[in-house]
């Protein structure tokens, strides 16, 4: 087997940390990865990408147009910003979630309409309100790990003991909120197939 998932959002949103959690499955399992992060402006609400790949052997880190297995978009328009990226079979997990920026904050431009509706006519898509299913269970900080457990549904992956993986990755007093934002990421992404 062989993969590439790409993560793309923007600065804050914890795309590097899901990121993280899907590596250290993955080599758990002894496959080879390589990952590239792109940060831009991140700390200023920039977009962000991380590119993974794994598989027996893997040789580089970059994904290329049309290469991504799996886009997990953290924001709305950093699905359609990174559509060329997922293969025309490939899946898009996409949190229904905008993120205002400087520009459309200001007036000076308007957040496009339809990025979701745009992917949908593309690609096998998996669209969730990962903000608010992590506030429903007590802390916006977890919708990464919501996104996350939607990805793992997809990448079936059943050999990999997620929730050991997420013990391991993240702090210890955040580990009970993620393993229940992991589990309600997988149960959404059931209901949007």
């Amino acid at each position: 087997m062989k993969k590439s998932v790409l993560f793309v959002g923007v600065g804050g949103q914890g795309a590097i940390l899901a990121a993280k959690i899907l590596i250290n499955g993955v080599m758990s399992r002894g496959y080879d990865v390589k990952m590239s992060e792109v940060h831009g402006m991140s700390q200023r609400g920039g977009s962000v990408s991380t590119q993974v790949h794994f598989g027996d052997k893997v040789h580089a880190p970059v994904i290329g147009p049309g290469e991504a297995d799996i886009l997990v978009a953290f924001e709305r328009m950093e699905a359609v910003r990174y559509a060329e990226y997922l293969k025309p079979d490939g899946v898009a997990v996409i949190n229904d979630y905008a993120i205002e920026s400087v520009s459309t904050a200001s007036g000076q431009y308007q957040y496009p309409e339809g990025c979701v509706e745009a992917m949908e006519k593309l690609f096998d898509c998996r669209v969730l309100d990962a903000g608010a299913i992590a506030l429903s269970l007590g802390s916006a900080k977890c919708m990464n790990v919501v996104l996350f457990g939607a990805l793992t549904q997809v990448l079936g992956m059943e050999d990999v003991d997620w929730e050991e993986i997420i013990r391991q990755t993240v702090p210890a007093k955040f580990v009970d909120l993620n393993l229940r934002a992991y589990h309600a990421g997988r149960e959404a992404a059931l209901k949007t197939v």
